[in-house]
């Protein structure tokens, strides 16, 4: 029998749920929010996989095959021009979101320990 599916974490929901290529694209590639969640963590708040793990509540593996899961969604749709959405996945929101400033645990965090997760 599988193991259960352990929810993941997000900070917030992303601001654009979908972009798609200019001009004609017949294509979408489908991300989940937590796959956006490692990317977004990882690629510009420049966190490592373990803080990001951290961030996200679950091992440092499964933020790996994550991320390489994200990488190569966000790849195969700009070389190929497909549209990406994004949606879905087993995740939980954050209960501090809207204090959250999206740097727990890191030198800059601005939530000056209010997000269980800067501790």
């Amino acid at each position: 029998m599988a193991r259960p599916r352990k929810s993941r974490f997000i900070c917030s929901y992303p601001h654009n749920i979908g972009f798609r290529p200019y001009g004609d694209y017949a294509d979408t590639v489908e991300l989940a929010f937590d796959e956006y969640e490692a990317f977004r963590l990882i690629d510009t708040l420049e966190y490592t996989q373990e803080e990001c793990a951290k961030q996200m509540s679950v091992a440092r593996s499964t933020v790996a095959s994550i991320y390489e899961s994200a990488r190569n969604k966000i790849a195969d749709s700009i070389v190929h021009g497909k549209a990406i959405n994004i949606h879905g996945g087993d995740v939980t929101l954050c209960p501090y979101s809207s204090l959250c400033c999206g740097n727990c645990g890191k030198k800059d965090c601005k939530t000056c320990g209010r997000c269980p997760k800067g501790e």
